[in-house]
């Protein structure tokens, strides 16, 4: 008289299509660390390469000298103005790379979920933060490193390498 309900996590009848395999934890992980890597990284260069000498050595110099970054009290303010202009020029080149890898993951991601090797490009998106920041974001490429871990170890079955085409027919 009652029917069971069918279960959810039951594999397909053999005529029916399987669901498609969502990327949603991995894509969300590495959206927010690109986020975040555009943020700190993009910021620090906008304030750097808006200023100017003078008005570094009034209100960034003396920042750095009292906030105890290790040897700023000893530098001479012109060259503490190079070496931060430079790490600046670094961080403007690493922001449009980490994006462009992170880009090409999720067009992958959403084109072929199933596929494991789309993990490497969000490992390759976390070593450039990692490194192209000079170590200091390993917080936000640890998502980056998660999100490619979620590639390698999550099941997929024999119909998710078909492209999605996005209608539920």
């Amino acid at each position: 008289m009652t029917e069971t309900p069918a279960r959810r996590d039951a594999a397909p009848e053999p005529g029916e299509p399987a669901a498609p395999l969502r990327r949603t934890v991995e894509l969300w992980l590495a959206g927010v660390a690109a986020a975040l890597t555009t943020l700190s990284l993009g910021a620090f260069t906008v304030v750097v390469n808006g200023v100017d000498e003078a008005t570094f050595a009034d209100t960034l110099y003396p920042l750095l000298a009292d906030g105890g970054v290790a040897g700023a009290a000893g530098v001479p303010v012109e060259t503490a103005y190079e070496a931060t202009r430079t790490l600046a020029a670094w961080f403007s080149f690493t922001v449009p790379l980490v994006l462009g890898l992170t880009v090409v993951g999720f067009a992958l991601a959403r084109r072929r979920p199933g596929r494991r090797s789309t993990g490497w490009w969000f490992l390759a998106a976390g070593l450039v933060c990692l490194f192209g920041s000079q170590l200091l974001l390993y917080p936000i490429a640890f998502g980056f490193f998660v999100a490619a871990g979620l590639f390698a170890l999550r099941a997929t079955d024999q119909h998710s390498d078909q492209p999605h085409t996005g209608s539920s027919t």
